[in-house]
């Protein structure tokens, strides 16, 4: 829920008031009590879209972007060499004697 700030236009009276976006428009001053409240224009909060379809690095500069292509790369490299490792097949051992025998 966004806060949205208001000012009076009979006594000059500005506060905050933190309501949802369905919320009517306040219209009743709570200090002189007239209906001449109105809400004023903020200056807003960025949005960032997360989730499927929408990235962080969508609004990002085009050095950011590229930065991020190379360390995706270097990532997607090193799970390759980690799966070649685990494909080898395990070396025979001793069994484990236990202690009790």
């Amino acid at each position: 829920m966004p806060t949205y700030d208001y000012e009076c236009d009979a006594c000059g009276h500005t506060f905050e008031l933190f309501q949802s976006i369905t919320a009517p428009v306040e219209t009743k001053c709570p200090e002189c009590k007239k209906k001449k409240l109105r809400r004023l224009f903020g200056t807003g909060g960025a949005i960032v879209f997360k989730g499927s379809g929408f990235y962080q690095t969508d609004y990002r500069s085009d050095s950011y972007k590229k930065a991020a292509k190379a360390d995706d790369k270097s990532k997607d490299s090193g799970s390759k060499k980690s799966d070649a490792s685990a494909k080898k097949p395990k070396s025979e051992s001793k069994p484990k004697s236990s202690a009790s025998e």
